[in-house]
């Protein structure tokens, strides 16, 4: 129990860092870093499948994406840099506050520790997890990686032409 309040800290922490700071690479990292950690909550969680393709898709192939596009981008100058971080504190100030309300109203309601991710009786093989149980699911993570696959390859064919 203890671990889940300390993930669920570093969550938070991880996210709001992710989202104030001004450099591009590392909202990248910090993006995977929180895709990490949800893929531990989704382990905790007994869905293997599910943190293996929030692990590989979300925390590889995205920040992957994210770090090609962002190495093609021309470097900001000093002033610049200053007058967007100036912008993003304006912009995004209740921020913090927000999330400590949401911390509060949250830890006094009653949440339940014991969540049924399996229904009884069901037999836990892959294919029927994959193919009855999280069809679905499975079709959204491919339509996820060739979206990442295209958009990379048209990205990079624009950027060639110029």
């Amino acid at each position: 129990m203890m671990f889940d309040k300390l993930l669920l800290i570093a969550l938070v922490f991880a996210t709001l860092w992710t989202v104030m700071t001004r450099s591009l690479l590392k909202a990248a990292l910090g993006l995977a870093l929180i895709s990490a950690m949800i893929a531990v909550v989704i382990f905790k969680l007994d869905s293997p499948l599910a943190g293996v393709f929030e692990l590989s898709v979300c925390a590889g192939l995205i920040t992957a994406v994210f770090v090609s596009a962002i190495s093609l981008m021309k470097p900001l100058t000093h002033k610049e840099i200053i007058a967007l971080s100036r912008a993003r504190a304006k912009r995004y100030w209740p921020l913090p506050l927000i999330v400590a309300v949401i911390i509060a109203v949250f830890s006094r309601s009653a949440i339940p520790t014991s969540i049924r991710v399996w229904p009884e009786g069901m037999e836990q093989s892959v294919q029927n997890v994959l193919w009855n149980v999280r069809s679905l699911d499975l079709f959204g993570q491919i339509v996820i990686v060739l979206a990442g696959v295209f958009g990379t390859v048209i990205f990079f064919r624009e950027s060639n032409k110029k």
